[in-house]
């Protein structure tokens, strides 16, 4: 049996933020597993077929591709995690202030933090490092003939598995890193108060974040505008447009709290004028900071997605134009195909991101424990409670989905346009390029509408149940 000792150390592991980290830790890590079991497999079974075997064109793309969509859903994680750590240390502010005040220092804090995201992300890491090499046994022992794939010697446990583990595992710990910074800026004086979040007068203040971000915004939407220019005459302008997008996007992440608040306010004034949903819009606006690492997981999924949907259905729409204006049966089966399998592929990062948003919205609850006995005490009923948090989630969902539909759709006509700009329609088209119009996927984007809702009621379970408990008494006494 464990010492108390060992357990009273671990006893963090318990509270409410810890668990979704875990799970993130281990998607992401299975999700490379996986990804890397299965692009070898491939790769044996061509290097086993007769006519493909000399040419290693097609493996090298497959391990690309693996590499990047591993790549974006450790960056979305790591995003996640540093906004649930970020909100995490926001609530102990009392306790770090207490430390404080009988001589701990803020570094040793910090350290303490990200020594519990470098357990969290370990832990996730060697549970997704299970799950995805079983996972990846089952696709090849059953998917493999189902597919009439030829048998081949593949060895599963391998050890550059424990790559996508170790890098998980490495993130987590600097995303905890970053996300404790806040331990910095906690005094002794706050041990008197409950969990500390920047106000827009204080976020306003910070310039030089600021001034990054809008550097950063400025100088990849520039990047953006000579890979489109660049397209129209060759498809490397695809390139280019790259390094703006990504230049651009991480802009737009370090200014969150600058994009956000406008588009909670937009949204807000869609819930009604009731007294919850005044409240409910009110929470959002209140703490920018807190509204923004809510939002900016979903923003992130829902621009991926749509990004990639957009610029496959606009490659389609191109290749059916060049074909005389309807897309041959076999290249329509291929490209469908390759959509479904890139949307789902991406819809893991997505799956990520909702996890950071219910993990959130429960841990902003528990956080406002006080605020909400006050709700109580002053007349509001447990149905009306329930009612602020559900609109409060949806107003969070809302503002997300419609600022990811936005830039996925700007994103992916950009990728599309930079890539096929330079492709004739017809013989006779103008030698300086062509204008690619944005195609939109309907269902894709009616897809992404009916998960958000269905998110929206998963992530108001938990925190609706969490706030109707809190008593007026116990919340106002602590």
């Amino acid at each position: 049996m464990p010492r108390p000792a060992a357990s009273a150390r671990m006893g963090w592991l318990r509270e409410r933020g810890m668990g979704a980290s875990v799970i993130v830790s281990g998607i992401s890590s299975a999700f490379g597993v996986v990804l890397i079991s299965t692009t070898g497999w491939i790769g044996a079974v061509m290097r086993a077929d007769p006519y493909m075997g000399d040419s290693g064109t097609l493996a090298l793309v497959l391990s690309i591709l693996s590499f990047l969509f591993v790549a974006v859903s450790v960056y979305v994680g790591a995003i996640v995690t540093a906004n649930t750590f970020a909100t995490v240390v926001a609530g102990r502010t009392r306790r770090i202030a207490l430390l404080r005040l009988i001589g701990a220092s803020a570094a040793s804090q910090r350290r303490e933090v990200a020594r519990q995201g470098l357990i969290v992300g370990t832990i996730g890491a060697m549970i997704g490092l299970v799950l995805g090499t079983a996972v990846a046994a089952a696709f090849i022992g059953w998917g493999g003939p189902a597919l009439g794939a030829p048998a081949v010697a593949y060895e599963l446990v391998r050890g550059d598995l424990l790559v996508p583990a170790a890098v998980v595992a490495l993130t987590t710990w600097g995303a905890a890193w970053v996300g404790s910074r806040r331990v910095l800026t906690v005094t002794p004086l706050q041990a008197l108060g409950e969990s500390v979040e920047s106000s827009s007068a204080e976020l306003v203040r910070r310039t030089g974040r600021n001034l990054i971000a809008i550097a950063l915004f400025v100088a990849g939407a520039a990047l953006l505008a000579v890979g489109i220019v660049v397209g129209l005459t060759s498809p490397t302008g695809v390139l280019v447009s790259f390094a703006g997008g990504v230049l651009s996007f991480t802009g737009l992440i370090l200014g969150s709290t600058m994009l956000m608040p406008p588009v909670l306010s937009a949204v807000g004034r869609l819930l009604g004028r009731s007294a919850p949903a005044r409240l409910a819009a009110a929470n959002a606006r209140r703490s920018p900071e807190r509204s923004s690492r809510m939002t900016m997981g979903l923003v992130i999924g829902v621009t991926l997605i749509t990004m990639f949907a957009v610029a496959l259905e606009s490659t389609k729409s191109v290749i059916a134009a060049s074909a005389g204006g309807e897309l041959p049966a076999e290249m329509e089966t291929v490209m469908n195909t390759f959509t479904g399998i890139v949307t789902a592929l991406i819809g893991v990062s997505a799956v990520i991101a909702a996890v950071g948003l219910v993990n959130l919205l429960t841990l902003s609850i528990l956080q406002r424990r006080r605020e909400l006995g006050l709700l109580r005490a002053l007349g509001l009923a447990s149905g009306q409670v329930r009612g602020m948090v559900l609109r409060e989630a949806a107003h969070l969902t809302a503002a997300a989905v419609v600022t990811g539909l936005v830039l996925g759709t700007v994103y992916g006509w950009a990728g599309a346009q930079s890539l096929l700009g330079s492709v004739k329609l017809s013989p006779d088209a103008s030698p300086a390029g062509t204008l690619v119009a944005p195609s939109i996927p309907g269902w894709t984007i009616l897809g992404i509408v009916v998960a958000a809702a269905v998110l929206t009621l998963i992530a108001a379970v938990v925190p609706t149940r969490l706030a109707t408990r809190v008593t007026p008494v116990a919340a106002l006494a602590e």
